[in-house]
């Protein structure tokens, strides 16, 4: 279960570490402080938070505290990164718990790092890389099937990832190239642009060069 504390010392004590700290302001008589306090313990057994704290105080025992962080009712969990307050949750909703805790503990633990890595692996995995649905041979959208046709046409050396078969890839990669959309055509480790960019400088006779980088 969260670790207890139990003085405004040990809580800003706590709360000053680098990574994540999360803090459940439970009451022992509301019963859906129990759900929170579950919510907490599982998420605390996955490999990806290693790294949180996870802690719980009583909302009424420690009310200087209780009152600085406005803290109306329990069960209400706030998210502290070095010693400054970045989120919290009201009420029992462990869908919105969890999430944030995803959120927030992205920075410091294993998970994000090594996505962050295995994507940057993958953009770089040969010189011209084509992330889009389904392989060269079996596409699995029109935009893909045109994107390969394009590609195909120039007689240039590529390699493809079907997004398909990686959710997190799939997922991941619309935030580090902060592109929304697929197929994604990247050069050198660059994006160099989705299905318009490429018929854009295709017509305008860029592409060519562009691909040979």
């Amino acid at each position: 279960m969260p670790q207890l504390i139990e003085t405004v010392a040990d809580f800003n004590t706590t709360i000053t570490d680098v990574n994540l700290v999360v803090v459940h302001f439970a009451a022992d008589w509301v019963e859906q402080c129990k759900q929170v306090d579950e919510v907490l313990d599982l998420l605390s057994q996955q490999t990806d938070y290693s790294k949180v704290k996870f802690t719980k105080c009583k909302a009424e025992d420690l009310s200087e505290i209780s009152f600085k962080y406005q803290i109306e009712a329990a069960p209400t969990v706030l998210f502290f990164k070095n010693n400054k307050k970045v989120d919290r949750v009201d009420g029992a909703d462990p869908a919105k718990i969890t999430a944030k805790v995803k959120e927030h503990a992205g920075a410091s633990t294993v998970g994000k790092n090594s996505l962050e890595d295995r994507l940057k692996a993958l953009v770089n995995k040969a010189p011209v890389m084509l992330f889009m649905k389904g392989d060269r041979n079996t596409p699995r959208c029109g935009f893909s099937r045109q994107i390969i046709e394009i590609i195909n046409g120039l007689s240039i050396n590529y390699e493809t990832f079907d997004i398909l078969t990686d959710e997190e890839v799939r997922q991941g990669l619309k935030t580090y190239s902060d592109w929304p959309t697929y197929p994604q055509l990247y050069v050198k480790g660059e994006l160099l642009g989705g299905l318009d960019i490429i018929k854009e400088m295709l017509a305008a006779g860029e592409l060519s060069d562009a691909l040979k980088g």
